[in-house]
């Protein structure tokens, strides 16, 4: 089966926007405007059918579609300032980072004490942030702490 250069740029496109939307650890909207470029490019692949012009036309495309995208995600939050809670998307091993979900982001997560392992799905208070790191405690080991 033979498919035409805008069949294949729709379903390149089809498949990053739904790896966007699916992949619970963050592409940072990358692959979202990599997969919206590929659409637009299906488009113009119905006009201007020359495979080498139109992956130079995507990645153009792209790049643009990666800056602009780049003002809606949060750079620094107020509070962040302040102690808050968030939801473990990974495993964080003891002394290893994992992802953290927290102001609707994920976020690269250590716990605060590098012999301790969060699992999955847990519920963490977030005690300050390193750059784009999150410096995070289980809500049971607070619990424990004030006992």
């Amino acid at each position: 089966m033979n498919l035409l250069p805008s069949q294949v740029w729709l379903i390149i496109g089809v498949a990053l926007c739904v790896i966007e939307l699916l992949v619970p650890l963050p592409t940072f909207l990358i692959a979202g405007a990599m997969g919206l470029a590929a659409l637009l490019v299906a488009v113009i692949a119905l006009i201007l059918p020359i495979p080498e012009l139109l992956i130079a036309i995507w990645m153009a495309i792209a790049l643009i579609f990666a800056f602009v995208s780049r003002r809606f995600i949060p750079k620094d939050s107020a509070k962040l300032q302040e102690s808050g809670q968030g939801v473990t998307l990974t495993e964080i091993p003891a002394g290893k980072a994992g992802r953290v979900q927290h102001e609707g982001v994920s976020w690269r997560a250590i716990c605060d004490d590098p012999n301790l392992a969060i699992a999955p799905q847990q519920k963490v208070i977030i005690l300050r942030r390193q750059g784009t790191t999150l410096i995070v405690v289980p809500e049971s080991w607070l619990e424990q702490r004030l006992v």
